[in-house]
């Protein structure tokens, strides 16, 4: 899969955030796989400082928020450390456009997007593409619909997203 990247600010966004409140990075719910590792293994920081995606590695972890989160360096894990919510990304890594759907879908941590320096990950081309038609919409829906997407029995954490394709 080809990465998708893209740094987004505007002022719409912002001022839909202002009005939407945003969820926490936090949170309690952070999706990890089977390891326990959190966004897949990849290292949060480095989708900020390096302005791509990077695999971790255990040689750097840090438990947070029931998760454990790799990194590239003892720097990015460093700079984790002293600011998580700044890093982690929103919704407990799952899909951002799934989120602002109601469901709880976990995202590919190769397809995101960083919004008025937030983190969003999405399943696929398909729900980035979805998710970037309407950010502050969806920003406000994702933030309105979190975390009761987890917890809600009528919502299932393997629901086809509309335009999630991987």
């Amino acid at each position: 899969m080809s990465r998708i990247a893209r740094h987004i600010g505007t002022g719409l966004v912002a001022s839909a955030l202002l009005l939407g409140g945003l969820a926490r990075a936090d949170s309690p719910q952070v999706v990890a796989d089977a390891a326990g590792h959190a966004i897949d293994g990849y290292d949060t920081v480095a989708y900020f400082a390096d302005g791509q995606p990077q695999p971790g590695s255990a040689e750097f972890s840090h438990e947070w928020n029931g998760a454990t989160w790799l990194f590239a360096s003892a720097a990015h894990r460093d700079a984790f450390k002293a600011e998580p919510e700044r890093y982690a990304p929103q919704f407990g890594g799952y899909c951002a456009y799934a989120v602002s759907k109601g469901h709880a879908v976990k995202a590919h941590p190769e397809v995101w997007s960083i919004v008025d320096d937030k983190l969003y990950l999405n399943l696929g081309p398909g729900a980035q593409t979805r998710w970037e038609e309407d950010l502050p919409g969806n920003i406000i829906r994702a933030a309105s619909n979190w975390p009761a997407a987890l917890i809600d029995p009528g919502r299932s954490k393997t629901t086809p997203v509309e335009g999630g394709d991987r």
